[in-house]
Formats: C-alpha cells, structure tokens, sequence
C-alpha cells in the first residue's frame, strides 16, 4: 500500500498509543526508517521510528525533560517550536547551541508556562524536509475552557522523493523548475474572451517586461511534493473516529516545509478555538488558510452516522492532503474537486495602490525589475485612495541598486480581512487574520512602545535569493533588543509571495490596521504587497533565530539573528 511506512508504523486510527507520549521525562532517537508515500522506497529522518514524531503531551506548570539522542551520521537539533524557553534549550544550531553530535545525547530541560498546540522540528540543513517534526500537545494547568469529547492531531506536511539539497540547487539554477501552472496560450484565449484582446495583450506584455509570473505563488509544488496528513499519502486515508454528536476537537499543525494548505470538511462547520496555541473567540468559518508552522484548533459536530471528508488542497492547487471523520473504520468519502490555480493580481503586487482603482501603468521602468518602485509610477490614478490611513514606508537603502531585490512596494495595504490569494470570493466563509481575537487581550496591555523597528521581505526570484531589507542572513548584522523593551516590528512583504515569519524565544502580538491589539502568535503569515505590525516584549535573554518558516526561503537567505541583550 502506498502512502506510509514499508512496514506501516501505527495503523491508520490514532488507536496506537505508540506514536503519543506523555509525562515530564521523555527519551527520543532521531535515526533513519525507510518509507515510501509514491512507489519508490526512501528514507526518512524520524524521531523513534515514527512520521511525524510521536505527539508529546505535556502539562502547563511542570518542568519537563528530553533526552535527545542522534543516531544519525551527521549533527541533528530539535527545536520547540513556539515554545517560551531558556534561549539555551530553543534548540538552534550555532545561536543557542553547538548541535547534537552523532552519537550524542543532549538533555532539554525547562519549564512549561503554556497551554494548547505547537510542534517540534529538526533545525539542521534540511532534516525537516525528510520527516524530522512531531507534534506537541500541551494541557492547562486549570480545567481546559474547550470543551470536547473526542480530538485528533491532524498534521499536514510536504514529502518529497528528492534529496532536498537537490530541490534547491535546482530552485537556485531556475527559480520556476517546479512550477507547472506557468501561464499558456489556452490561458491567454480565456483572457481574450473575458477582458478582450488589448487589455489581455497589456497584461501578458506587462508580466514579460517585469520577467515575473502572475502564477509564481508558491515556488516548491505537487510537481516534487506528495502531500501528507499524519504521515499518511491521500491514498492512505487517515481515518479519525467519531460517534454522532460528539464534539470532536482537531488540532491542525501546518508542520510542512514550503507548502501552505487550504483546509475545510465539507458538510461541517469548523468553530476555530485557538491559533498558533493560544484560545481565540470561537469564530466559525467554512474554511482556513494555514501557513507553514501556524496551528489551529477546530471544533466540528458531526450529527449524522456517516464520513466526511478533510480536505487540505496546497495553495498552488496541485494536490492535497486527505483524511476522513467516520464513525467506523475503512470508510472512504469522495474528495471535492480542486479549485482553480489562482493568478496573483495588481493588489498582490502593488497594495493600496491597486485598491484605489489604480490602473494606469505609465512612468514604470518596465525594463528592469530592481527599477519598479510600484509607489512612484507617474500618472498613477490616485482617486479612491485613503490617503490618509496609507502608512510611510522606510525603505532601508540597502534595498536599491541590488541584484537581490527585484521589486519595492511603496504603497502596502494594511488590511488584516484578506483570505488572500485563491480564496477570496469562492463562496465559502474564510477564515482571516481579522476573525482572530485572543482571549484575555494583551500579555502587556499597559507597556508603551519603546521603539519601532521597520524590516522589509525581499527577494529576487529568477536568482531565488530571499531576505530581510535585501540582505541575506550572511550579509546581515544580528538585531538587537534591550532587555524589558517593548518593540513594535513593522514587516513590509516587498515580494509577491507570501512569508511566514517566525520570532523564536517571545510572542508575537499582532496589531490591527490601527494598532489595537487583535491576536497573540508565533508565526505571522504576510500576503503580497501587504504591511503588517506586532508587539514584541524582549523579555528574553540570549541569542534568537527570527526567520521565514518557508524551508527553502531560509535557506536562500531570509533569516536574521535577534539579540536580547
């Protein structure tokens, strides 16, 4: 059977107690297993035998401790991902620590002063890519506020038969190797036939001239990937128990490398609890984007005796992942149909600009990318615009003149109630960032701003070379934060790819357009074209990785050192 191990680790129910953990003292081996999700045997980096890792439950106001072993021939690491810890015991190589020998044990030890969903993962080259996560539950200290009678871990993640050290050289010789939704001349037909031939030769002349691709979403695909849920290929059909009217709570962790997905179980309503582990004003939506290293907690009911499908397409719409709810094993339920591949828009590449009615193109220096400074085109439309509420932007000079960035955006919206890309107007509730109020408010609802610190996503995609502010983390001097400063990060997404960004060691408190406090998370998912502001309380001593969660992204360059000092 394709779609698990050679031998299957656990079986397709979460029935085998095996692959859950639970306790303050844990002992993990990260080793080699063979598997194969397509045909062709492989071989995954795991932790105990398993993909995912076993899912480690743990308790809010315990210390726990993890011996971690590695049985590999080259150095390995495990980071807890989202976990507030000793800068220590965060688990990156060359910050926080030298690494795990092989043949080493190195103890994690720390306090758990936190609740809800996160995950773990390997920081070493590109173990993660090859099944080196696992998941991690942690139960409050109080009786739990959610409340349900069955729930499931629901993991999504990315594989791929390619050596990953493969898949990036070739995303380094040709940024589109794996982009198989390039735009065609059947795609030009319908363009005639929707907008009329001269504003569909306008469009393909301004792509061409700008050399960028209105369908460059995402740059790693189903062309390379095999999508998974809980280790297991659609083919496998991880399949989670139920009995009619049960609430059934599903912890969804995106613990993928490159791949965001687009989740929904058609027939249900999903109550959105939690994100990134910590409670939210229950919202109920019809479906949820998750970025790489987000979570989120749903809560469905199932009223009827019969199987529903959980259905995660990737966002670039070559494939997904899939499990079933049911009440009795080996149910299959149809999958729906994939959407349509989506085209990126003027919104996603100019912001506010193109909210504003701005059509006009002229005074574009089409002929060089690095010269397209969306905000100064001359004889841009202006009319509409809220000119008021359009944020100063501060590009570092480090942006100009180099081979490293191929576009600015001076003018990024602000808005949080975009579904984004593929998912606005398709009939269905989405859920967004605006749905998303942490219960409780603030961890720091009296502490002033003490600084502002404005950081810019950049890239270059034919180079594929990706960054903070146009440096890559080996050109970039570390950031530093004074110990007790509460600093407010402003990230502008000069790109038109979406960026996960993830700050290790401290919560992230993301503000709405008019800087009220909306949601407290690890990792903050920003669109195309699009500005976003967090709160930051540097409470943490010690040495802090802070960097895109797209794998191949950081890899590329999109990673800076943070200082608490």
């Amino acid at each position: 059977m394709l779609g698990g191990f050679v031998k299957p680790a656990w079986a397709l129910t979460e029935s085998a107690s095996s692959s859950v953990l639970s306790g303050t003292d844990f002992a993990l081996e990260i080793g080699e297993t063979p598997v194969n999700f397509t045909g062709a045997a492989r071989t995954a980096t795991t932790v105990n035998g398993l993909l995912p890792g076993p899912t480690l439950r743990w308790r809010e106001g315990t210390t726990v401790t993890l011996r971690v072993t590695n049985r590999l021939r080259v150095p390995t690491s495990i980071h807890w991902h989202g976990i507030i810890l000793p800068a220590n015991m965060d688990g990156v190589p060359g910050l926080s620590f030298p690494g795990i020998a092989p043949g080493e044990t190195f103890t994690y030890r720390f306090p758990v002063r936190q609740s809800g969903t996160y995950w773990y993962h390997s920081h070493s080259g590109f173990q993660e890519q090859t099944g080196l996560y696992g998941a991690l539950v942690i139960d409050p200290a109080t009786p739990d506020p959610i409340r349900a009678e069955r729930e499931y871990v629901v993991m999504l993640n990315d594989w791929t038969d390619e050596d990953p050290s493969a898949v990036f050289a070739h995303l380094k010789k040709l940024s589109d190797y794996y982009n198989r939704g390039e735009p065609t001349a059947r795609d030009f037909l319908a363009d005639v036939s929707r907008v009329g031939l001269k504003q569909a030769l306008a469009s393909r002349k301004m792509w061409n001239e700008m050399r960028m691709s209105p369908r460059d979403l995402v740059d790693v695909t189903g062309a390379t990937y095999t999508y998974l849920m809980n280790g297991h290929a659609p083919a496998g059909n991880w399949t989670g128990l139920f009995k009619p009217g049960e609430r059934v709570r599903l912890r969804f962790i995106n613990s993928s490398s490159n791949s965001f997905f687009d989740v929904r179980i058609p027939g249900l309503k999903l109550r959105v609890v939690a994100a990134d582990g910590q409670n939210v004003e229950p919202v109920e939506v019809d479906e949820f984007r998750i970025a790489v290293a987000e979570t989120y907690d749903v809560i469905v009911a199932p009223q009827e005796d019969r199987a529903y499908a959980i259905f995660a397409q990737s966002m670039s719409r070559d494939g997904y992942a899939r499990g079933t709810l049911a009440t009795r094993t080996g149910t299959q339920v149809q999958v729906p149909a994939l959407d349509p591949l989506p085209t990126l828009s003027m919104l996603d590449m100019m912001g506010a600009m193109a909210q504003g009615g701005a059509h006009s193109m002229h005074g574009m220096d089409h002929g060089s990318m690095s010269g397209m400074d969306h905000g100064s085109m001359s004889g841009m439309d202006m009319a509409g615009m809220a000119m008021a509420v359009m944020p100063k932007v501060r590009h570092a000079r480090s942006e100009y003149d180099n081979p490293n960035v191929d576009m600015h955006v001076d003018t990024p919206r602000i808005n949080l109630d975009d579904p984004g890309i593929g998912l606005r107007d398709n009939g269905r509730r989405v859920l967004t960032y605006a749905d998303l109020h942490t219960l409780g408010g603030s961890l720091y609802p009296q502490t002033p701003v003490t600084r502002e610190i404005e950081l810019h996503l950049t890239g270059n995609m034919h180079r594929f070379v990706w960054g903070f502010d146009g440096l890559k983390f080996s050109q970039a001097k570390p950031l530093h934060f004074r110990h007790g400063e509460h600093v407010r990060l402003v990230l502008v997404n000069d790109t038109m790819m979406t960026h996960p960004i993830h700050l290790h060691g401290m919560w992230s408190e993301l503000e709405s357009p008019d800087q009220e406090f909306q949601v407290r998370k690890h990792t903050i998912s920003v669109q195309p074209a699009q500005r976003v502001t967090y709160r930051v309380m540097a409470d943490a001593l010690g040495r802090w990785a802070y960097h895109c969660h797209l794998l191949y992204h950081m890899e590329a360059g999109m990673f800076r050192e943070v200082v608490v000092s």
